[in-house]
């Protein structure tokens, strides 16, 4: 694909926009988390080195940390250990490699049949209900299990409440590039606040070294983490078909035929195997990219490889880790609020934008069991293993769409859909 020249700096600088685009929510999942900020920004540039090599640099997409995977994330942490937890976002990766080896077999429509949105909307909503109560315990100043107090609950409402407003103020009433900032914009103000209230530790700040290598972690075998972190990875598979369309449609090229909707699959795959070896969370691509490059109109793959060089170069500062590490819970509670909310409308978007009708007695059981199993916190014994959260709700959701029976109008709309 040609570009017409362009400096160098120029280059550079609009790769360093794109960073600071993607960074709030990039440095959001691993401090959500509890994993390191650093190796979330060296498994961003690395993964997006990865996926622009996979796309022969013709794809102008940046790739940073994956929201879906929060909420699993907290929850693997706390039952089976953090390496047993990258051992599982390892496993999610290579179902995205499985999914590009079907795509370049088979086409696009085979994976449609198998998740068709009446699948993907329930399982995209459990995604983010799951841990609502961990966000809201952080809102109100507590760990995200409730078990223990850090902050006082008014002044944490305080802070969670200024965090949150700003966060949809920004979303909803800025203009240009700052639009795309709500994130940064209410973890700012919200630490502000903190900082004036003598809630944040400035001493671990004082004590961290300017430069530090980050932290590697490595995985450890878990066929329950596995299992459970696999039908997580549907979810942002599906987002990436509808993220590779939407760049498409901004720079007026159809890459889902060239370089090929298996090459980008197998991109992301790759970058999140990569991430997960290292430690760091795992990977997408982000649509706040995807905002700037319309708004900008640079459609110069070589911006992203600016913008992942400083993600990788930024990784090895450690006192910004650790001024990442300070910010109080009240801060993150307020945001994660909004955030899991907004990962269950995308899901529920998901039916809407289908038009699934829940009329249909098929459709209803699906979604009304997929509900309650993820909301009510099922969990299914198999000898050594147990399922449940999206683990247990992505195979019943797929099980459920497969065995029960299709009426005859879903029939006859097949037919005239053919």
């Amino acid at each position: 694909m040609s570009h017409s020249p362009e400096p160098v700096w120029r280059q550079a600088l609009a790769g360093a926009q794109i960073l600071f685009v993607a960074f709030g929510a990039l440095v959001l999942v691993p401090i959500l988390t509890g994993m390191s900020p650093s190796m979330a920004l060296l498994g961003s540039g690395i993964g997006t080195l990865i996926f622009q090599a996979c796309t022969k640099r013709t794809v102008p997409i940046y790739l940073g940390s994956s929201f879906a995977f929060i909420a699993p994330i907290i929850y693997s942490i706390q039952t089976w250990g953090f390496p047993a937890t990258l051992c599982g976002l390892f496993a999610a990766g290579w179902l995205y490699l499985a999914l590009s080896a079907v795509i370049y077999l088979k086409g696009v429509g085979f994976i449609h049949k198998i998740m068709p949105p009446v699948v993907v909307g329930p399982i995209i909503m459990i995604i983010g209900l799951g841990l609502a109560s961990v966000a809201v315990n952080m809102a109100m100043g507590k760990t995200g299990d409730g078990k223990a107090v850090l902050v006082d609950y008014t002044t944490a409402l305080l802070i969670a409440g200024a965090s949150l407003a700003t966060t949809a103020l920004v979303a909803t009433k800025a203009k240009g590039i700052f639009r795309l900032l709500p994130i940064l914009s209410g973890v700012a103000v919200g630490y502000g606040i903190s900082v004036s209230l003598g809630l944040v530790d400035f001493s671990k700040i004082a004590a961290a070294p300017w430069i530090a290598l980050p932290h590697l972690v490595a995985p450890q075998w878990n066929w329950s983490a596995v299992l459970f972190m696999i039908p997580v990875a549907l979810a942002p598979a599906i987002e990436h078909v509808g993220d590779i369309v939407a760049i498409g449609a901004v720079t007026g090229h159809d890459y889902t035929e060239r370089p090929g909707l298996h090459r980008t699959m197998l991109g992301d795959g790759l970058a999140v195997c990569c991430a997960a070896m290292m430690g760091g969370p795992p990977v997408t691509t982000y649509a706040e990219v995807t905002g700037a490059v319309m708004i900008t109109r640079n459609y110069n793959p070589a911006i992203m490889t600016w913008a992942a060089c400083f993600a990788i170069l930024m990784a090895f500062f450690g006192k910004f880790n650790a001024i990442l590490q300070s910010i109080p819970a009240p801060v993150m509670g307020g945001i994660m609020m909004l955030l899991f909310g907004s990962i269950a409308s995308v899901g529920l978007n998901t039916l809407i934008h289908a038009r699934v009708d829940m009329h249909r007695p098929r459709n209803l059981i699906i979604v009304s069991l997929v509900l309650v199993f993820g909301i009510g916190g099922l969990t299914l014994q198999l000898g050594g293993l147990s399922l449940h959260g999206v683990s247990l709700c992505g195979i019943a959701a797929i099980l459920l769409n497969l065995l029960l029976p299709r009426d005859k109008e879903h029939n006859l709309d097949q037919q005239h859909a053919s």
